[in-house]
């Protein structure tokens, strides 16, 4: 079943900005490249959209696109995300504008 996100924050501009409803695929395969949502592995209650970068023992390693943004947090903060913290791979961007071009 598929899951809809609202983007906050500019920390995936520009591929996404804040407003955008993404919609999400729970157990969709991630590969290298995918923007995904996982619940962030400090506060479980905060869900955070990034790219993945790879994966490894520990995880996934999700990186914004702007490392600039006011109060970006991923990866270089809090190191790998494990799998169990991931919520699905975005499949899709339906507001304002459809959008199919997020990655893998």
């Amino acid at each position: 079943m598929l899951r809809a996100v609202e983007v906050t924050g500019e920390s995936m501009l520009p591929a996404l900005r804040p407003g955008d409803w993404l919609l999400v695929r729970p157990g969709a395969r991630v590969v290298p490249g995918s923007v995904v949502v996982a619940r962030h592995p400090r506060s479980a209650d905060t869900l955070i959209v990034k790219r993945a970068g790879h994966r490894d023992a520990a995880g996934w390693w999700l990186e914004s696109d702007n490392q600039g943004a006011a109060g970006r947090q991923d990866s270089w903060d809090f190191g790998a995300v494990p799998d169990d913290l991931i919520v699905g791979r975005v499949v899709l961007r339906y507001w304002p504008r459809p959008s199919l071009r997020l990655g893998p």
